[in-house]
């Protein structure tokens, strides 16, 4: 109870003199409290980062082209590459000439075996490589291809993310080979990892996408994973390599919507957004008549689909496909 009330409720109420020790004590454990939060509000945060100047962060920087300081504490190593990412995304960009020389000295970093330096060494060379002069970059494609062909998954997962971001069509085509197994590798975690990055490389440029198209096969059979993320990422990328074949997103849906060998719920919920864009694009270009349980074959599956998706365990999957069906055109409020 607020003090207010607390003193209102004293001066106007009949109180025995337990009541009183009774309202004295509430009364003081309710100022503890609200010193206490009071205390908490003034002392506001401040980042250990607030006050880093970028000269002194790029000499610090300097531990990079030190072998022995980085196998001794890649801690440290660890600390400068975070200060260096803090001060780029805060708008103290790097100049093309101080990238490129902290970009190579990053590079040296991966002599180290620490888990934890070669993640940050990955996300500076993914984060920074825009920068940097293209030709430069080139350098580290081998020691991310390494990366890509060993044995821990983390380093392979990792390095297929960056070295998708920093390949042009020209690389891709040497390094294809690896990305297509990854893509239908046993490790979810790689699988999963390689289709984003074709996800990303279908974006980038023309020339990259007609290189996916040609991951059709792979892709297809990544949807018979049994990790639902996996499955969830396949479908994407199938998606947006047939979008702008009608034919085949029909065939797609169709096949996966009546197979029911989909176990991912996102998965569900992306087929469940692709059979309402074809059922609508069906009903509204005029392939459809009769409404939306007597016209074309497609509709009436696609209809049947979404129903049978109201029924699902998840409740991402219930909401998406009671949403598709209200979005439905020409549909009855039965």
């Amino acid at each position: 109870m607020p003090l207010s009330e607390l003193n209102r409720y004293r001066s106007t109420a009949q109180l025995t003199k337990s009541d009183l020790d009774h309202l004295n004590f509430f009364e003081m454990l309710s100022q503890e409290v609200s010193d206490k939060f009071k205390n908490d509000e003034e002392e506001q945060y401040v980042s250990p980062y607030s006050y880093l100047e970028k000269a002194a962060v790029l000499q610090e920087a300097r531990i990079f082209n030190d072998p022995q300081a980085v196998r001794e504490n890649p801690r440290k190593c660890c600390t400068v590459i975070a200060q260096l990412l803090h001060l780029q995304n805060t708008g103290q960009t790097l100049s093309s000439t101080e990238a490129t020389e902290v970009f190579f000295g990053v590079t040296k970093l991966f002599m180290s075996d620490d888990a934890s330096l070669r993640r940050m060494v990955y996300l500076f060379i993914k984060e920074v490589a825009e920068n940097c002069n293209p030709d430069d970059v080139i350098i580290v494609t081998s020691s991310l291809t390494k990366d890509m062909t060993c044995d821990v998954d983390l380093y392979r997962a990792n390095a297929l993310r960056v070295l998708t971001r920093i390949v042009d069509s020209a690389m891709l085509g040497a390094i294809e080979r690896y990305v297509k197994q990854a893509v239908v590798d046993s490790s979810s975690q790689v699988s999963s990892a390689a289709l984003v990055s074709a996800t990303h490389l279908f974006q980038s440029s023309p020339e990259c996408a007609a290189i996916v198209k040609r991951w059709i096969s792979e892709t297809t059979e990544a949807t018979s994973s049994s990790n639902e993320m996996v499955q969830f990422h396949a479908i994407q990328l199938l998606y947006q390599i047939k979008a702008h074949d009608r034919l085949g997103v029909s065939k797609l849906v169709t096949q996966f919507s009546q197979r029911g060998s989909m176990m991912s719920p996102m998965a569900i919920v992306l087929l469940a957004r692709y059979t309402c864009k074809l059922m609508s694009d069906e009903i509204n270009e005029g392939r459809s008549t009769g409404g939306i349980q007597g016209g074309s074959p497609l509709v009436r599956n696609g209809y049947r689909f979404l129903e049978a998706s109201l029924r699902h365990k998840s409740e991402l999957v219930v909401f998406e496909a009671a949403r598709a069906i209200c979005n439905l055109p020409s549909v009855s409020s039965n």
